[in-house]
């Protein structure tokens, strides 16, 4: 596995292989790894001639500077996570090599910005594209690959690219979950084995609206739910909400595809759920 740290060496690289016709699959993260992402690097080797992971914990789209400083960077077991995967290039910027001092940043994406996580995380998306857009331009794959526990911010991206007219196609992967339900994340590392047991109320929560899923009582699902998830110690509830797929406004009786989608801070740590009910 190739590694770069800045963008002349990899861009470089990467107009090499492009030249000899290879396609390339993108899958960015903020590093601290796991079965999630190698799951997306695998979808990426199967359809791509080279894949190529960045690790870059991005200042820009964290409102709590307390969370940007303790959110984990294992790049040693990451790096070796990646070369078993089979990645082929790995770019691992510093901060200084993506950003200019004081540098602006502003995408009108409209209202989707502002609900669910936008709500709680206030210029989090901003963020986000801000470095996805940077990406995007160093690397330019053919393909990126973001997994679906990120739904809303899918969703972002996809109006990212659509505003800009970025030649890059986007794959949402399926969420990859320990085998008591939990959906894999980073940030599980922080749960104590309380919070652990605690934080399953999530999936369980969803899995039970899944397979009660009624269309014309939308609304009474929400509500057991929430009483559910605020019934269980150590949950702070934030929202569980029923949407429209495909815009996150309210899911009706005549909404095509609904997803649930959750978030809640389990003992210290806030983590994101979901699931798709078609």
């Amino acid at each position: 596995m190739k590694v770069f740290t800045t963008t002349r060496e990899v861009q470089q690289y990467l107009a090499e292989l492009r030249s000899k016709g290879l396609s390339t699959g993108f899958v960015a993260t903020m590093g601290a790894l796991h079965h999630g992402h190698l799951s997306l690097i695998a979808q990426a080797k199967r359809a791509n001639d080279i894949v190529i992971c960045s690790i870059f914990v991005n200042p820009t789209q964290f409102n709590d500077p307390a969370d940007l400083e303790k959110y984990p960077r294992p790049i040693a077991h990451d790096t070796q996570m990646l070369e078993q995967a089979g990645c082929d290039i790995l770019f691992n910027p510093p901060v200084s090599e993506l950003y200019a001092d004081n540098e602006h940043w502003h995408l009108a994406l409209g209202e989707i910005e502002h609900l669910l996580e936008g709500e709680f995380r206030p210029g989090h998306y901003q963020g986000v594209t801000q470095v996805v857009y940077k990406l995007f331009n160093i690397i330019k794959p053919d393909t990126a690959y973001f997994g679906q526990k990120d739904y809303q911010q899918f969703m972002v991206i996809t109006k990212m690219v659509e505003l800009l007219d970025l030649p890059v196609k986007l794959i949402m992967c399926p969420i990859i979950r320990e085998e008591d339900g939990l959906a894999m994340s980073s940030r599980n590392i922080h749960l104590t084995v309380e919070d652990r047991l605690h934080s399953l109320i999530l999936s369980k929560t969803l899995n039970w609206v899944k397979q009660n899923f009624d269309r014309n009582n939308i609304a009474g699902l929400q509500i057991k739910a929430a009483d559910a998830i605020n019934a269980e110690d150590g949950v702070s509830l934030e929202y569980f909400e029923l949407t429209d797929a495909d815009t996150l406004q309210p899911a009706s009786p005549h909404t095509k595809s609904v997803v649930a989608l959750v978030a809640a801070r389990v003992g210290k740590t806030r983590l994101i759920d979901n699931v798709l009910m078609n």
